[in-house]
């Protein structure tokens, strides 16, 4: 009896299929060393053991730890930079607008829920074992942008000094909101962070720190 095949025309499916599986098991891998050890310790034998699956396989896909990390943050800021240029829609006016109703911008509510799902491997990577270089990236695609497009359009191309350092606090500080909970498992809903990164643009000193 002949020995079932992928057929031609679905071998590639099935390829991207092993290749899928293959990379999932790695970043599962990935993300319990970095949790466990700390990247520096980690050697491409450990990912390998730990994803039960062979050298050569790993080396089929990637050259080396390094690049299997910059493979995997690449993707997440791939999907940043889409929600990213939708940010440049956003203006103050539609920020108080829903703040006024009392309801969170859908757009971070999607940046939230997407930051939810990505929540195991941000945790590893922006915390003390994983990429130092990565928390910055993710400040200028997410937070910087975001500050940027809710500034009064006067200030959005205005290269003063305060201009800047404003951008930079606003941005700092929303990277530490999106940091901490995760750190913390993320147990405020979606709608909830957006809320509060909502309310935390807009609070003057002196106001009330409830939501």
């Amino acid at each position: 009896m002949a020995t079932a095949t992928c057929a031609p025309s679905v071998a590639v499916p099935c390829e991207d299929r092993r290749i899928s599986k293959s990379k999932r098991a790695l970043r599962g891998a990935l993300i319990a060393l970095l949790e466990e050890r700390g990247f520096d310790a980690v050697t491409v034998n450990d990912l390998c053991e730990r994803a039960d699956l062979t050298r050569g396989t790993f080396y089929n896909h990637f050259r080396d730890k390094e690049h299997l990390l910059a493979d995997l943050e690449d993707e997440v800021m791939a999907d940043v930079d889409a929600l990213q240029g939708r940010m440049h829609d956003v203006s103050l006016a539609d920020m108080l607008a829903y703040r006024v109703a009392g309801r969170p911008l859908p757009l971070l509510v999607e940046l939230f829920d997407y930051l939810r799902a990505q929540g195991d491997f941000l945790h590893a990577v922006l915390g003390p074992g994983g990429d130092a270089s990565f928390g910055p990236r993710l400040r200028e695609a997410v937070c910087e942008n975001l500050v940027q497009n809710i500034l009064h359009e006067k200030y959005r191309d205005n290269p003063t000094p305060f201009v800047e350092y404003y951008v930079a606090f606003y941005a700092a500080a929303y990277l530490g909101i999106i940091a901490r909970w995760i750190e913390r498992g993320c147990p405020e809903t979606s709608e909830d962070m957006a809320r509060i990164a909502m309310r935390l643009f807009f609070i003057k000193p002196g106001e009330s720190i409830e939501l």
